[in-house]
């Protein structure tokens, strides 16, 4: 039994033998990928009457989690030939195949007296007939039926594709409602797909930039309240805040290290703004650059030991890479046009960015390097890339032109595919992806 934070992970090995076929059903993740690999997941076996209201809404999730990744299609229920009623009865394989799914998900569920939901779930080659490892279980109360259901597709995902997945995490955004004249902004957080969205500040005050630490307790921001722009520390469970640097000037662009014990963020003194590292713990100070140009938008890479920032020190808007400690700095990025907001990837090779051209504005990423440059994504104002836990899609805001343009969450595939719009009950702007939950 493993431990994983709120729930309980038992493989299920009753019933279930080891990979039966030498090649396991694979989908390989390229740029030429057009076709989703076809699905199948029956509605989940309700195990007591208890569960019957769950059922459904977990077969929804993990489904809805699967065909959102743009990699999977799923092959409608009125298609199904089997039904789907005894979880551990063996399964007909060939009124699978006869419609053609790829891979079949059975699952069940269970409500103990004292509302503790168990969830099971199997991933079968319907081809080769066999299962895709064993089956396992998640134990939970039934408040968390939507980080189950995550869960079991990030677990499907992770055997079909060969990556971890991305569905059990969330998201920090700005939540904005009224006129663009005066627009109100508040700090939210939501589950990765947009749902169970909760308010983490009132609209008082001005507040951008949200950025998670690594075990996805805390965020940092930037806030008005102060009357210059000042990092704010808090807790999302408790609320609890306080900000960062209480010394005079502005502090904003702030992010954490790989580690959480460091954060980076530029800091504005007498008219010059240069990038500095904040020890959480000591309150000390380092600064990391020495500049009269603009030195902004700081980025770890996952190992810590580098950062990428923006500056004007060559003129224009573009992307450099210096040690963690400092020193000389390496420009990256020299495609027409400005370059800004870059975010290394959980992956540690790519760079997401923000590309201002011809008056539009893009999203895209490059090697580590500078080298071969995509751009994903274009339009009036897109900006603010933010990267899934296991670096394959990326999430930014996208705002309309005019008098009434406003802003909305997007995603889209590394490859450039898979455009989306993220659905949230306001305008919504600056997304901050966590990693996986615990």
């Amino acid at each position: 039994m493993k431990t994983v934070g709120f729930a309980c992970v038992v493989s299920l090995t009753a019933g279930v033998g080891a990979l039966a076929q030498s090649k396991p059903l694979r989908i390989e993740i390229t740029e030429g990928i057009i076709e989703p690999m076809p699905f199948a997941v029956p509605l989940f076996v309700a195990e007591n009457a208890a569960a019957n209201e769950y059922a459904a809404k977990l077969t929804q999730v993990v489904a809805a989690d699967l065909v959102g990744s743009g990699l999977f299609r799923e092959i409608p229920a009125a298609a199904h030939i089997s039904k789907i009623s005894n979880f551990d009865a063996p399964v007909q394989f060939s009124d699978w195949k006869a419609i053609n799914s790829q891979a079949l998900i059975t699952g069940a569920v269970s409500l103990t007296s004292d509302n503790r939901m168990v969830v099971k779930f199997r991933l079968f080659d319907v081809f080769a007939q066999a299962p895709l490892g064993n089956g396992l279980q998640f134990v939970a109360s039934s408040d968390s039926w939507r980080r189950m259901s995550h869960k079991v597709a990030d677990a499907v995902y992770s055997r079909l594709t060969g990556e971890s997945g991305y569905f059990d995490s969330r998201v920090a955004f700005i939540a904005e409602e009224g006129p663009k004249n005066n627009r109100k902004k508040r700090l939210a957080l939501m589950d990765y797909d947009g749902a169970n969205v909760r308010y983490l500040s009132n609209a008082d005050d001005i507040v951008l930039a949200p950025r998670f630490s690594p075990n996805a307790r805390e965020i940092i921001y930037t806030s008005y309240e102060t009357g210059v722009p000042k990092v704010f520390l808090m807790n999302v469970d408790t609320l609890s805040r306080r900000v960062l640097d209480s010394d005079p000037g502005m502090t904003f662009a702030p992010r954490f290290s790989p580690d959480g014990r460091k954060v980076v963020m530029s800091l504005t003194e007498r008219g010059n703004t240069d990038i500095y590292s904040f020890d959480i713990a000591s309150g000390r100070k380092q600064r990391l650059t020495n500049s009269p140009a603009i030195e902004t938008a700081p980025s770890f890479s996952p190992d810590g030991r580098q950062i990428v920032f923006e500056s004007d020190r060559g003129g224009g808007q573009q992307v450099y890479v210096m040690n963690a400690a400092g020193g000389e700095a390496k420009r990256i990025s020299f495609g027409d046009g400005s370059y800004g907001t870059p975010v290394w990837s959980p992956r540690g090779d790519m760079i997401a960015f923000t590309k201002i051209h011809k008056g539009r504005f893009h999203i895209g990423v490059m090697r580590v390097d500078g080298s071969q440059e995509k751009l994903l994504a274009g339009s009036f104002l897109d900006e603010g890339p933010t990267w899934s836990p296991n670096g394959r899609v990326i999430m930014f805001f996208r705002e309309t032109a005019g008098a009434a343009g406003a802003p909305s969450l997007y995603s889209v595939d590394v490859t450039g595919r898979n455009l989306r719009q993220i659905k949230t009950p306001t305008f919504a702007s600056d997304p901050a992806w966590s990693t996986l939950l615990e």
